[in-house]
Formats: C-alpha cells, structure tokens, sequence
C-alpha cells in the first residue's frame, strides 16, 4: 500500500477553503496542518476542517516534520519566499497559480527545486480536468490535424476597490496573475512557448493591469490570441483549430465539463467528463501520486511550463507598464 502523504495549507484565504473540500476524492492524502499569519484565522480554519495542528506563522509550518507537502495559497508575491525556505526545508509544494509575482521570481524557485530534489508543482487544475485530459488525447491522435491557432479569454468585471487584494500591485493584483495566467497557460500546453508576445490592455489607478489581450505569436506562422480582464466579463471559452478541424472548450474554458470536437466533414462530437469534487482533486491526486512515486516534477505540468508561462506573462506586464514585485518579508511579517 502506498504510504500517506500529509498536507499542510499556507494561506488559509477563499481558495484554500475550496481545494480543502475535494480532499476526500483523494485517495492517499490527508491535510494535516494549517499556517497563517494570523493564528486566529489558522485556528478557525484547523477547526472547520478537522486538522489537527494550526500554526500563526509560516515559519512554525516549516518546521513541522510531520508535513509531506504544502498547498501555497497566500498572494502571489509571497510565494516565492515561502517557496524558497519550504525547498530549503525539503518540503514539497504545490504553488497555487500565478506561480510567482515575477518571472526571475519563478526562475529561483525552479533552480532551488531542482538543486534539493524537492517536488514542486504550480496548482494550475486546468491541466488535470477529465475533459481537458480528453482534449489533449483526441490532439495526440490526430483528431484535429496540426494545431495551429488557439483562442480564449477568461474576463470578470469587478468594481474598483483599491482596498481589495484583486486591484493591490503589492499583493500581484490585476488581471495577468489572476485570470490571465489560465489563457496563457491553456495556450503554451497546446503551441509551446512563442517567439514573441504583443499585449494591449489599461491599468487601474493602482498600477495593476485593469485588461489585456495578447498576441502571441510562433516563427512557424501559429498563433495565440487570447484575452483577460477584470473590467468587463468574458464567456471563458476556448477554441483550438487544428488543419483538421477545431474543438471548442466549453466556459468555463479553466475547468470545463464538455469539449465539442469538429473534425472537418463530420458531425460536432460532444464529449462531457465531469470533475471529480469541485475540480481541485485532481491536482491533488497528480501531487500525491508523484509524491509517493518519489518524482520531483509532475509530468503534466512540468517545471519548464511554468517558467515558460511566467515569461509570456512577464513580457505581458512589462508592455503594459505593470511592475511587479517579490515580497521579501514574506516569512518575518
């Protein structure tokens, strides 16, 4: 039988309250411990859920012997902090998307990993839905010819609030991090990472990317077009055209139930494979199997993705004149 991997949550926020309620479609893996700088939220969030040990500082969580691996969700900056110092303590992460503030942030982390042997994998479940796993067996075989362009936008329109996390530059707010990183993401699986990368879009006053769209464009002639934005509301629908066909990703496109393939000169094939929990199981299961494999990188979603993401996303911010940061005091605050 293969052995129990025991969890611990960092950042007990909204989406650490949604991961944490698909554990029971995990066979194998158990959260254990929570951390966060507050120790009455860890206490209250240890309470709801049943674990056992709740921790008011992201150092205590470190150095519990008894945590496999930890689920990162504090806000984007502070991931590479954390990251760095759970590497340097041997403990496995999934690292809740964006996977950095920065693409140099992402590119330390990366190196530390694979320097200590240690498992690290970005949290982007997109990757690992049934139905997108179908899509992506259905583009091995062949079924849509060559792919050659992709198209998706994931957009909400939420109210200005410089106060909320969303529209703060110094907790990696904005567009690109949040929604962004899932269009890009969904577009590098499929074409590998472009030759080079235009972005239009607006900034709140804050600093934050408000909107983009985004360009990205392959010396073989592909493309990505693809769009995101806190400022007006999408479908969060994706397409992938191949020479052969195309098959439509039905909203929303980051975690969808149904794929519509269209091979050319036949009827539309509808093909709907529901997510086990809320859709975060599966990524669970990808860390936990590779954990008990004694792997260091998820096959699926491999380091290099990651990197290559958080390049175009980089690229992205820079043209639209958004400057993030790392926090370093991510673990002393």
């Amino acid at each position: 039988m293969s052995r129990e991997i025991r969890w611990g949550v960092v950042g007990p926020g909204r989406i650490a309250q949604n991961v944490i309620g698909d554990f029971p479609h995990v066979e194998g893996a158990r959260p254990v411990a929570v951390a966060s700088r507050s120790a009455e939220r860890a206490q209250a969030f240890a309470q709801q859920h049943g674990l056992e040990r709740a921790y008011g500082s992201y150092a205590e969580i470190l150095a519990d012997p008894d945590v496999d691996v930890l689920y990162l969700a504090t806000p984007h900056p502070q991931h590479h902090a954390v990251a760095l110092a759970a590497i340097e303590a041997g403990t496995a992460l999934l690292v809740e998307k964006a996977f950095t503030a920065t693409t140099a942030g992402a590119q330390e982390v990366v190196a530390a990993a694979r320097a200590n042997g240690v498992f690290v994998m970005e949290a982007m479940w997109t990757r690992f839905q049934p139905a997108v796993v179908r899509m992506r067996e259905l583009i091995a075989d062949g079924a849509i010819g060559e792919v050659r362009s992709v198209q998706a936008d994931l957009g909400v329109e939420r109210a200005y609030d410089p106060e909320d996390r969303l529209f703060a530059l110094e907790l990696g707010g904005g567009a690109l991090l949040d929604l962004g990183v899932y269009v890009v993401s969904f577009a590098q699986m499929l074409l590998g990472s472009p030759s080079r990368v235009t972005a239009v879009g607006s900034t709140f006053p804050t600093g934050a990317d408000a909107e983009a769209a985004l360009l990205l464009a392959y010396d073989d002639g592909r493309s990505a077009t693809l769009t995101t934005s806190l400022r007006y509301p999408t479908p969060g629908q994706a397409r992938v055209f191949g020479t052969g066909g195309w098959i439509d990703v039905l909203p929303r496109f980051h975690h969808p139930a149904t794929i519509v393939l269209h091979r050319v000169g036949a009827e539309p094939e509808e093909i709907t494979l529901p997510a086990s929990g809320t859709g975060y199981s599966h990524e669970l299961a990808e860390v936990t199997t590779c954990l008990q494999a004694g792997r260091t990188e998820s096959a699926v979603m491999p380091l290099a993705d990651t990197l290559a993401v958080q390049d175009v996303l980089g690229q992205a911010a820079e043209q639209l004149g958004v400057h993030h940061r790392e926090d370093p005091h991510a673990l002393s605050a």
